[in-house]
């Protein structure tokens, strides 16, 4: 299956990156008496040092050392000061694979962490389902996810595994926004609608292109083809009501997508995201061609 990536370089480095900036080390890195305790019990320097690194790791970002990774010199630095030893103490850490699955298990055995897996993972995936109704982004969405990870002591699980669970919680979530909305709509309303993907105006733009392809006028000229076009929208007389609950950044996202389509894409997707992307740009369209009317009569009106 191809991977399903949402998120830009940037953003995942923003998420999973190692920390190197001093509040943050200070408020996630900073060890506690019982820690320390525990990280003095390994017996070898860099046993300690590296026990105490996938500690602090698991605090935050939340996720397993991967082998060979380079850890920043702000971090060795921060918390060699604490434990009394040099940051070169790291370098032999884990050079046998037992030993971070041995620490791994200590650390959950001592504070709680569970890995992402069983009853945890689904009742994280269908959280995350209901977080996806409200989220206005992929990022605020794999935000979310990564916090309440963090929250439930819950070690994140691989990137691309988190892209894949907010992709397709995002899709889930915008069919229950679709479903509605056409539901709403009587057979005669869906055909109407459907109809502004096959009509023509003038033999050469379909009725959808056309009724988007306006701007505040300058004349009379202009006035009336803005006229034009909200005369037609208000006799399709789709109700505002069409809308209902629906959160504005939802709203905002089909109108986006409704202005990017041409009448062939919006043919190919499925029925009730067309519906919802109608009715989305018929409602919202009104209202700002309204305002362009207005804006064109004090234009008129400031000429003459």
């Amino acid at each position: 299956m191809p991977r399903r990536q949402i998120l830009s370089d940037r953003q995942r480095a923003a998420l999973f990156d190692l920390p190197t900036d001093e509040a943050t080390l200070l408020r996630h890195y900073t060890l506690a008496d019982d820690d320390i305790e525990h990280i003095r019990s390994r017996r070898r320097a860099h046993n300690r040092f590296g026990f105490a690194l996938q500690l602090c790791v698991f605090r935050y970002p939340g996720r397993l050392l991967q082998p060979g990774e380079v850890i920043p010199s702000e971090i060795t630095e921060f918390l060699a000061a604490q434990l009394g030893m040099a940051p070169e103490d790291l370098a032999d850490y884990a050079h046998r694979a037992e030993t971070r699955r041995e620490h791994l298990a200590d650390l959950r055995e001592i504070y709680g962490y569970k890995m992402f897996s069983g009853q945890g993972a689904r009742d994280l995936k269908t959280w995350l389902e209901r977080e996806a109704e409200t989220a206005r982004s992929s990022l605020d969405l794999a935000r979310r996810f990564v916090e309440q990870c963090r929250q439930t002591q819950t070690i994140l699980p691989g990137v691309s595994v988190i892209e894949r669970l907010c992709a397709d919680a995002l899709v889930a979530a915008e069919r229950k926004i679709d479903s509605p909305i056409a539901d709403r709509l009587s057979e005669t309303k869906q055909s109407q609608l459907g109809s502004l993907l096959t009509e023509l105006v003038d033999e050469r733009v379909s009725r959808f292109v056309w009724l988007r392809q306006f701007e505040v006028g300058q004349n009379s000229a202009g006035a009336s083809r803005l006229l034009d076009r909200l005369e037609f929208l208000q006799a399709l007389e789709i109700p505002t009501e069409t809308l209902y609950k629906v959160p504005p950044h939802r709203i905002a996202r089909l109108r986006r997508q409704g202005e990017r389509y041409f009448a062939d894409g919006l043919r190919d997707i499925s029925s009730d995201r067309r519906l919802a992307i109608l009715a989305v740009c018929v409602v919202e369209w009104q209202a700002t061609i309204a305002d362009a009317v207005v804006e064109t009569h004090d234009r008129i009106f400031g000429k003459t």
